[in-house]
């Protein structure tokens, strides 16, 4: 626990500071400071940008936000400071390669390169969206396990346990976390996937307790999953995620780490955006010891990241980040549109080709904002997967390309998005597979994107 030991010295001796004062005058001034230096500018004409040179200045840019401002921790009241040897010594240690899962569904994860021909991996599921109750939780994880393209699902978080309603930091939030692991290993047991694993393991699990608990084998939690603990815009930690990566790590399981800076927040606009993303990357493998990173920067109005500005930020954290680290990262989509919409399936298509053909991964699952209950189905993340696989080797000028031409189908409904119907309305869960409304709209999408130059797999609307 070396690691630990150190990180738990920089944040009880670090530099006393409010927690306002780092937010407004540490970390936003010097980002601020960093866009201007290097002369980053987005581009929002060229959502997916094909400039080696710019992304490696908004990797530079990242690596002196780490070195000069630190990471905050909430408990103390301290900064958290690394030396750039530190950092760099942490970059070079990471992993680049990580196996997850049992038997046949035992996988291989690798970094990956702009135009990389190697697939992205995928991490499907509900992207820690709610869920009212048990047997919709079971239905959707059973539809994530038989989706083909999925390396790893991402469970939904519950809200009820025993028909109450889940109080955080409760008994009730504890019970619940148990229930979420349980569930989910029995819901791919019945789908035939015994061995698929879990990256998103415990969406139930707010606090460190509750985490811990519902790690006991007799739930069916493995080493061969993943644990996710979310930091928290920008680049602040507490005890409580601590304890949960040290949990994690005594028991040989791999810890990401997910991340959501704000475009419009203490980041400022797109520029200082992208280069706050890279920078957290530093910060979850040097506090949290990360194997695998989650990005998902958000628009502060929109609370999705489909917008051309959210999409140049996409590409460019993912070409700063593939070009210069073997980080282990994966794109994650939030959608403005909901569940049977075509808008939905365009943004989360978007979404996906921007980062797989800029060398990132992807876990396709926050839809319709990620803030309703029932608002997901195992058609989003399949169909995004599909998309992320055709754009497996792409070029960026044409995933650009592809990515203007969605975006004049959406945009102008950013600001008014149809929430869609919940999985209730549009998926039959006793079939597991959409109703003929969904199905229409399924292949309104495939059309689309055939006409965008993009042909993807038949699926059962055709049959």
């Amino acid at each position: 626990m070396v690691e630990i030991l150190d990180v738990m010295d920089k944040a009880l001796n670090g530099i006393p500071m409010s927690e306002n004062d780092y937010q407004l005058r540490r970390f936003s001034s010097k980002v601020q400071e960093k866009v201007k230096e290097y002369g980053i500018k987005c581009d929002p004409e060229n959502p997916v940008p094909s400039d080696d040179s710019m992304a490696d200045d908004v990797f530079a840019a990242g690596f002196d936000v780490m070195a000069e401002v630190g990471a905050y921790c909430m408990t103390t009241g301290r900064v958290i400071s690394f030396t750039d040897s530190e950092i760099r010594h942490a970059l070079r240690e990471a992993p680049s390669e990580m196996y997850f899962g049992e038997g046949r569904d035992r996988k291989r994860f690798v970094a990956r390169k702009i135009g990389d021909r190697t697939p992205p991996w995928c991490l499907l599921g509900a992207g820690g969206g709610a869920v009212s109750g048990e047997p919709v939780f079971l239905k959707l994880m059973e539809g994530y396990a038989e989706i083909p393209e999925a390396n790893a699902i991402t469970t939904p978080a519950l809200t009820r346990v025993g028909g109450m309603r889940i109080r955080p930091g409760s008994p009730l939030e504890v019970l619940a976390a148990m229930r979420n692991a349980v569930l989910g290993r029995e819901a791919c047991n019945r789908a035939g996937r015994q061995g698929m694993p879990f990256m998103n393991s415990l969406a139930t699990a707010e606090c460190d307790v509750s985490f811990a608990a519902a790690l006991h084998p007799r739930f069916g939690m493995r080493p061969s999953d993943g644990y996710m603990i979310a930091s928290m815009d920008p680049m602040k930690i507490d005890f409580q995620r601590l304890n949960k990566s040290v949990v994690v790590h005594s028991m040989g399981g791999a810890v990401g780490c997910d991340f959501s800076p704000l475009m419009g927040g203490y980041s400022g606009g797109p520029e200082g955006t992208a280069v706050c993303t890279v920078a957290t990357h530093m910060m979850a493998v040097l506090t949290l010891g990360a194997s695998y990173l989650i990005p998902f920067p958000l628009h502060l109005r929109h609370v999705s990241n489909s917008s051309r500005e959210m999409l140049w930020i996409i590409s460019t954290m993912a070409q700063a980040i593939s070009r210069n680290t073997h980080l282990l990262s994966l794109s994650l989509n939030y959608t403005a549109a909901g569940p049977c919409t075509e808008m939905c399936l365009q943004e989360s298509s978007a979404s996906a080709i921007a980062a797989v053909s800029s060398g990132l991964s992807i876990e396709s699952g926050g839809y319709a904002t990620n803030k309703y209950e029932d608002r997901e189905t195992p058609v989003e993340p399949r169909l995004t997967a599909e998309v992320a696989h055709s754009a497996t080797g792409m070029k960026r000028e044409e995933a650009n390309e592809i990515c203007q031409g969605l975006l004049k189908r959406y945009e102008h409904r950013l600001r008014d998005p149809p929430l869609g119907k919940t999985v209730h309305e549009c998926w039959d869960a006793d079939a597991r597979r959409p109703t003929k409304e969904y199905l229409k709209v399924i292949m309104g999408f495939k059309k689309t994107m055939r006409h965008l130059g993009m042909e993807l797999k038949e699926g059962p609307e055709s049959k």
